[in-house]
């Protein structure tokens, strides 16, 4: 089941953080993530508070996580979209995270629907999102769900983070 966040879930959004830095360490990183940096159990309760988390639980505890909402980051104003939208009209995805235990059992797969249909329900017509070029796992998921990738440049991940190879990709809707 995919809900809504709410504070009691930031502990266990955090553990899903920490598991994804423990298997970056012993099998290599595909995100440029820094722990202590980005992402932290602070942005999981921001966006807790701004209603724009929801996590994929299960009887075995939220496996995922992902942050949606119409707020797009200052790099995404120069790139050429797929379609030109108004910021009201377009859903963001921001930081889709699955337990590395999980992965392969369809939870970012579920959560990516997710948004795609939180984004139609919501009159927007495109969905978009930025990820690492390096990050093959991430792109792999993101293709598979119909999104084109649009264009290569920088970006400030977390706003923290400097990042030369960056996607951006879209899903017209």
């Amino acid at each position: 089941m995919i809900r809504k966040a709410i504070p009691s879930d930031a502990a266990a959004i955090e553990k899903i953080y920490e598991e994804h830095f423990d298997h970056e360490e012993k099998h290599g990183a595909y995100t440029v993530f820094k722990k202590g940096v980005y992402p932290t159990r602070n942005v999981a309760e921001n966006a807790i508070a701004a209603g724009t988390m929801y996590v994929y639980e299960t009887e075995e505890g939220i496996l995922g996580s992902v942050i949606l909402d119409k707020v797009q980051p200052v790099e995404y104003r120069g790139i050429a979209w797929g379609r030109s939208c108004s910021d009201n009209h377009v859903m963001v995805i921001h930081l889709l995270m699955v337990r590395p235990s999980m992965s392969g059992r369809g939870i970012g797969s579920s959560l990516v629907r997710y948004a795609a249909e939180t984004a139609k329900k919501d009159g927007c017509e495109a969905l978009r999102l930025d990820t690492g070029g390096q990050n093959t796992p991430a792109v792999s998921l993101y293709t598979k769900c119909g999104f084109s990738i649009v264009a290569r440049a920088p970006k400030k991940v977390g706003d923290q983070i400097a990042h030369k190879d960056h996607l951006y990709l879209e899903l017209l809707l």
